[in-house]
């Protein structure tokens, strides 16, 4: 499908410091930034960025920033799901994941989360697509956060659904392998039944396994 895009910006002004959060960005205005040095939890800042410059080479990318001036202190991107995942099996093409948002630590407090999210879904052209988001405990960061699991699942439930997306029950292995993981999900009002229906079959691959 044809990927549409449009910018939106929202300006922080209330808070301290100001943040300007906006998107999707492309790769040239993104290389126009610095990532915040607080941005270590996939890898450290630098290849991180690198990471992220590559991931707007592909089409159906969207990345959302929250910056303070000219440096990255939070992002959400979204993308196609890894091929290595069963959400890949279903070979949607409005099927997007939600593949990481991430908030500086000394930047957080703030809800820049929630304006990512509420930036990236003001794109009318998300009402086309499923937008998944795999939630696993294993990746949180309970221990900068000083919460529980359940805790930081609340938090993260409730920045989720700022977004639109929801809780959505799945035999996949993994999320089942802990009762705080879940797979989160926002269908978009223009998507057609048979996405929906295909979506729903790879969410339940062992219904019919005794």
């Amino acid at each position: 499908m044809e990927h549409n895009k449009t910018y939106h910006s929202l300006e922080l002004n209330s808070k301290t410091p100001p943040f300007i959060v906006e998107g999707p960005i492309t790769k040239e205005q993104f290389v126009r930034y610095e990532m915040d040095e607080g941005l270590i939890a996939f890898r450290q800042p630098d290849k991180q960025r690198e990471a992220l410059k590559n991931v707007l080479e592909l089409p159906e990318s969207r990345l959302i920033i929250a910056r303070d001036h000219q440096t990255i202190v939070g992002y959400s991107i979204f993308l196609y799901p890894d091929e290595i995942e069963r959400w890949s099996e279903a070979n949607l093409s409005n099927l997007l994941e939600l593949g990481a948002i991430e908030v500086s630590a000394k930047y957080r407090g703030y809800g820049i989360a929630k304006h990512l999210l509420k930036v990236a879904m003001a794109d009318d052209a998300m009402e086309d697509y499923i937008i998944i988001t795999t939630e696993y405990y294993w990746h949180w960061d309970l221990r900068g956060a000083g919460l529980s699991i359940w805790e930081y699942r609340d938090i993260m439930q409730k920045v989720m659904n700022v977004g639109g997306l929801e809780c959505y029950a799945t035999d996949d292995p993994e999320i089942c392998s802990h009762p705080a993981n879940c797979l989160m999900a926002r269908i978009g009002e223009r998507v057609d039944a048979e996405s929906i229906h295909e979506f729903n079959r790879i969410r339940f691959k062992y219904k019919y396994m005794f």
